[in-house]
C-alpha cells in the first residue's frame, strides 16, 4: 500500500487564505503582516504550547470582530485557484493505487472545501477546527472595546523594524487582556494543525492505516510542516 500525504497551502492551492480572509475588512492585509511577524518571534524563542501557524489562532478574534462568516470561508475555499498540474496528479497516485490524505493549517472550512474538489475523501483531511459562528456569539461590548482599541495599535506598528514594540504590546494582549474576556475563549479554542500537531495527525492517519511512518511519503513547503517532514 502507498501511502502520501499533502500539506494544503502551496502544494494543493496556492493561496493563503488567512492573508486573503484578512483583507475582508479595510486594513485587513496590514494587521495581519504585523501580526504574521509576531507569530515569528514566537517561534523564535520557542514559546511553550505555541506551534508554528498558531497565527490563525491569533488572527482569530479580528475575523469574529469584523463579523466574518463560516459561509465566506468556504466560498473562497470553492473559487481558489488550485496549483498547477494538481488534479492530474492527485488522479494519476490514485490510478497507481495510492491513498491519499492532507494535513493542512488551513481553517476546515476552507481546507475541506479544496480536498472536496480534488476527490480527497474528509475522513483523510486533519485540518483546524475554527466554528466561527458559534464563536461570534462569545463576543460581548467589552470584547470590542477591547479588540477595537488593539487594532488600532496594532496597525501603529511596522513589521519590518519594530520587533520590540510588537512583541511587547502583543504579549500583554494576547495573554495578560485578552484571557479576561470572551474574546480570550475564542483564542484557546483554535488550535492551528501546525507543527507538533501535523506529526500527531499524521501519527494518527498511520495507526489508522496499520503502516508506519516509514511507509508514507509527505509534501509540504513551509515552517509549520518541518515537523512533520523531520
Amino acid at each position: 500500500m502507498n501511502l502520501i500525504c499533502f500539506d494544503l497551502e502551496g502544494p494543493l492551492a496556492p493561496q493563503d487564505n488567512a492573508y486573503e480572509l484578512m483583507k475582508l475588512f479595510p486594513g485587513g492585509d496590514k494587521l495581519f503582516e504585523v501580526i504574521s511577524r509576531y507569530d515569528d518571534l514566537l517561534t523564535l524563542e520557542n514559546r511553550p504550547d505555541y506551534e508554528p501557524g498558531d497565527t490563525l489562532a491569533l488572527i482569530a478574534p479580528f475575523l469574529a470582530y469584523h463579523n466574518i462568516k463560516e459561509e465566506q470561508i468556504s466560498a473562497m475555499g470553492q473559487r481558489a485557484a488550485l496549483t498547477q498540474g494538481t488534479p492530474d496528479l492527485i488522479a494519476r497516485l490514485k490510478e497507481r493505487g495510492w491513498q491519499i490524505f492532507c494535513i493542512s493549517t488551513s481553517y476546515e472550512q476552507y481546507a475541506l472545501s479544496i480536498t472536496r474538489r480534488l476527490n480527497i475523501p474528509n475522513e483523510n483531511v486533519a485540518c483546524t477546527s475554527f466554528p466561527l459562528n458559534r464563536i461570534r456569539r462569545l463576543l460581548r461590548k467589552d470584547d470590542f472595546v477591547l479588540l477595537e482599541r488593539a487594532e488600532k495599535e496594532i496597525m501603529n506598528f511596522n513589521p519590518f523594524v519594530d520587533d520590540t514594540l510588537i512583541k511587547d504590546n502583543l504579549d500583554h494582549f494576547y495573554w495578560q487582556e485578552l484571557p479576561q474576556t470572551n474574546s480570550g475563549k475564542l483564542v484557546s479554542q483554535v488550535k492551528p494543525v501546525g507543527g507538533k500537531r501535523k506529526v500527531e495527525a499524521l501519527q494518527h492517519f498511520s495507526a489508522k492505516m496499520g503502516k508506519t511512518l516509514s511507509h508514507w511519503a509527505a509534501i509540504g513547503d513551509s515552517i509549520t510542516d518541518f515537523k512533520m517532514l523531520q
